[in-house]
């Protein structure tokens, strides 16, 4: 098969995916893995499409092949770090969500769903602290309620501390 041929395929792939067939698109995104096993795009996809079925381990090892490679664009690469980071979650290996989220946050660090994910992770490892104050200060940059804004210096205070007590 021909990279051009990969390339169609996988668009075709993902069009069924967004049109609501992921169960065909599975079977496609399976086709091409097996073609081309090193691709990070073709492993991204198929580890979209398993996570959209509710197959979350059986995307794990696609989110990682992704993410090995170096090619992967760089909304693709977010994504697979967000879904990576999710998908470990929703299995209960919550040192493992942490490890990646915080990788994603790092890279990212104007993305609000990878710190949003990262505190959900924070909060399952026992580290309440850190999770609200990344909530406070999300919620108060990103928050467009005028009331929200209108104390966001104080939320971003204590968001430094909690059990600070004036």
């Amino acid at each position: 098969m021909s990279a051009q041929n990969k390339d169609l395929l996988l668009a075709e792939a993902v069009a069924l995916r967004e049109q609501g067939h992921p169960e065909q698109a599975r079977e496609r995104l399976l086709s091409l893995t097996a073609a081309f096993p090193d691709d990070s795009d073709v492993a991204y996809q198929t580890a979209w499409v398993h996570d959209v079925l509710g197959l979350e381990a059986e995307a794990v090892p696609y989110y990682e092949r992704c993410l090995q490679g170096g090619d992967l664009g760089e909304e693709d690469r977010r994504g697979a770090l967000l879904g990576l980071g999710s998908t470990y979650r929703v299995l209960g290996r919550f040192g493992q969500a942490v490890e990646t989220l915080r990788r994603g946050v790092a890279e990212f660090p104007d993305d609000g769903a990878l710190r949003a994910f990262l505190s959900m992770a924070l909060f399952n490892t026992g580290e309440h602290h850190e999770a609200m104050q990344l909530l406070l200060r999300l919620l108060a940059a990103t928050s467009d309620s005028p009331r929200v804004q209108r104390y966001r210096a104080p939320i971003e205070h204590y968001a430094e501390d909690l059990t600070r007590i004036m």
